[in-house]
């Protein structure tokens, strides 16, 4: 039983290996919950069925964790750029304290401003870099570029675009 915290430590420790990770914590937690469950009773439904509810709480706990640190670069990225004149290029970066996501950074510009009476708020353009291994084995720089939206709210700029499921944040929408 003390593997399973070890295996689950080595899977956080893969940020970059995302369907590792989700499926691996999700395995892991349903195998320590039947375990456990297992030392508890010898009802075989019992026992499956404390092993999947584990199973859906580490599930549920890793998606809060990818939703936390996707919040974090997004609040990186609108912080960046909501003091920038139109045309001007700010760098953004993050460093995730749960390494559930690979840390990034980039490159922000402010395209336009758009809204109106007591709204304010602007169109972005951004890059996020990473560096990607590849089959060969050699690391190489990646680059990609996405628009959003971001508006004031109160002293501080905030993310505003609703984004539809997309490669960069894969199952969380």
């Amino acid at each position: 039983m003390r593997a399973v915290p070890v295996l689950l430590s080595g899977l956080l420790l893969l940020g970059g290996c995302q369907s590792l990770l989700r499926e691996g914590t999700a395995d892991l937690a349903g195998i320590a919950g039947a375990s456990l469950s297992d030392a508890i009773t010898d009802n075989g439904a019992v026992t499956a069925g404390i092993g999947l509810g584990v199973r859906s709480l580490a599930q549920a706990g890793l998606q809060y964790a990818e939703r936390r640190t996707q919040r974090a670069e997004q609040d990186s990225i609108a912080n960046a750029a909501g003091p920038l004149a139109i045309g001007k290029v700010a760098a953004w970066g993050v460093r995730h304290q749960v390494p559930v996501q690979p840390n990034r950074h980039g490159q922000v510009t402010v395209s336009r401003d758009i809204g109106g009476l007591g709204l304010e708020c602007r169109e972005i353009v951004f890059s996020v870099e990473s560096e990607v291994q590849e089959v060969d084995g050699v690391v190489r720089p990646h680059k990609a570029f996405y628009t959003a939206a971001i508006c004031r709210n109160g002293e501080q700029w905030k993310w505003a675009s609703a984004e539809p499921a997309t490669e960069r944040w894969g199952a969380l929408q």
